[in-house]
Formats: structure tokens, sequence, C-alpha cells
């Protein structure tokens, strides 16, 4: 049997991560050879993925970075089962130099394929598999470019990507904070305009069943009914549907006894409640439609003009939660 130093058990767990007990074993089978007791080490990290293939990897830490020119961020989730080892330093340090390398490739594809030390990304990650023994994966990836790109991350949980249309005084504390909304409030779709007219359909059919269900169990409980909207997008709101909605308001002022000459100052208001009780799902689901977090008397879209001549043109969301 080869006589196995520390120095050697040592240069081994440098190399690989892998514990001190098992890197001796490794250069003990493998007689002392340091690149046969490596090749080792990553079977038995085969087969311990094998193994953990169908466990739940939820746990994890989400990284975003931004190039030096700030027109390419990438956000990656590298996942694995406990929040014991997501919060392990050399873990979060793993999913950082991920991070750095998915920032010069283009796609999951090319990065799992892309060198990680003398390894692929793909090859350190069933490596680690078998030195953590937990299922160690990439989660989520997203590549976002534009003329400018800035970022938001939540906790090592959540991490959002903002791109903008120009480089503008502020850029970057403008992408950050539409990034944080992208963060907090999940959107899927930039504006209600890139709703289908099906997807409304559905959605609309969808939401008033529940609404109506739920108003069923309220009276039955004698409590507050909920309003049932007749819409649930802007881009429901004709002309027409604004104008009926205007015609209504009047009708009701005027069952009031509200005078006529007052009307002009209370319409405005009715009107917009109208509208915000009837486009639910773009406060839900469309960013720029969306009341911004840090003053919820102004959109996003209306926070964006703020800076001037610059739009929001994508962004990107991966979460753990």
């Amino acid at each position: 049997m080869a006589n196995i130093t520390a120095a050697e058990v040592n240069k081994l767990r440098q190399a690989t991560g892998a514990g001190m007990m098992d890197c001796k074993k490794a250069l003990v089978e493998a007689e002392g050879d340091f690149d046969k007791a490596i090749a080792i080490l990553r079977k038995k990290g085969q087969k311990i993925a094998e193994k953990r293939a169908d466990r739940d990897s939820s746990e994890g830490a989400v990284i975003a970075k931004v190039n030096d020119d700030n027109t390419k961020g990438v956000i990656v989730s590298l996942n694995c089962e406990t929040d014991f080892v997501a919060k392990n330093d050399s873990f979060v340090e793993m999913a950082h130099k991920m991070a750095d390398i998915a920032l010069n490739t283009s796609s999951k594809e090319e990065f799992l394929k892309a060198k990680f030390d003398n390894i692929t990304v793909e090859e350190k990650l069933i490596e680690q598999t078998g030195v953590i023994g937990e299922k160690i994966e990439i989660g989520g990836f997203e590549i976002l470019e534009a003329p400018f790109v800035g970022g938001y991350i939540h906790g090592n949980k959540i991490g959002a990507l903002t791109g903008l249309s120009k480089n503008v005084d502020n850029a970057e504390e403008l992408a950050k904070d539409v990034s944080m909304q992208v963060a907090s409030m999940g959107a899927t779709t930039l504006s209600y305009k890139d709703f289908s007219p099906e997807y409304v359909a559905s959605e609309t059919e969808a939401r008033i069943a529940a609404i109506e269900k739920e108003n069923i169990e309220l009276g039955r409980l004698g409590k507050t009914l909920k309003n049932v909207p007749q819409f649930i997008s802007r881009s429901q709101l004709t002309d027409e549907v604004l104008a009926k909605a205007e015609a209504d308001a009047k009708a009701e002022l005027k069952a009031e006894g509200k005078p006529e000459q007052i009307w002009d100052r209370i319409l405005p208001g009715k009107i917009e409640r109208f509208i915000s009780d009837n486009t639910t799902l773009d406060h839900e689901k469309a960013l720029l439609d969306q009341n911004f977090i840090k003053d919820d008397k102004k959109s996003v879209a209306e926070y964006v003009k703020t800076y001037g001549d610059v739009e929001v043109v994508g962004f990107k969301r991966v979460s753990l939660m």
C-alpha cells in the first residue's frame, strides 16, 4: 500500500473540496496517483448524483452579475437540498464563481460546457454532489443584454435584472429600483399591450368565476361581498367602455343629487377608480402598469419617466421562493 502523506491528502482536498477522509481513501485506492484519485472522487460524485437525481433541490443561492460596461447581466441559481448547505460560505463562493463564468457565455448549454478550473461546470456540479452529499444543480439561468443593465438581489434567494434603452444620469439607481420591483412583485411581461386577447379573455372568465364563488361563502357568513369586475385589463377598456363608465358615473352623481357644476371635479376620480378596479391583471403581471413599490401613487412607467428619455426594454427574474 502506498504511503500517503498529509500533504498529499491536503493537496487533493484543495483541488476537489472533498473531505479529508474521502481524499485519503481515494489516494489509497489510487496507490498515490493524484489524477487517478481525482477520477475516483468524481466517479463517487456521479454515483451519488444518480442516487439523488429525484431529490428536491429547492434551496441554494441566487447570484446576479453585470459586466463592467453594464451592457450584459446574468442571474444564476445554484441549487441544493438544504438551507444548511445554501448558507455555507464555500457554497456561496462557488455560486459567485459560476455566475462570473456565466457572464462570458450566451446560453445555459454553453455555460454548462464552460471550464470551471480544469473541468467543466457540468462536471463540477457532479463533483460537488459527491463532496457535499446533496443534489447540486443549476436551477434558474437568465441572460439579459441592453444598452444599460442593472440588477438587484434579495437575500441570495431572488435575483432580478433590468435593461434600459440608454445610459442616463443615475441609470444604475433606476435599474436597481425597477429590478427591486421585479423581484418583489413578480411581473411576467412589460406591458398590458403584450397580453394576447385569448389570454385576457381566459383570465377574465376564471377570475370572475373565482370571485363569484368566494362571494357565495362570504354571503353565507354575512360578510361584505367582493366587487366583481367587468374587466381585468386596460386592453379591454375601449373608448366605448370608458364612455359608458363616465355616463354611469354621471347618472350616479345625478341620483345622489350632486350639483352638475361640481361633476367635473368628481368624475376624474371615479373614472380613475373604475380603471383601477378593472385592470387587476395588469397590476399583477405587467411591470410598467404596476404600482411602484417605493411610491404607490405612481405606476412603474410614471416612475421611469422621471429619469427623462429612457425606457425599460426588458427584465429577467430568478427565484428560489
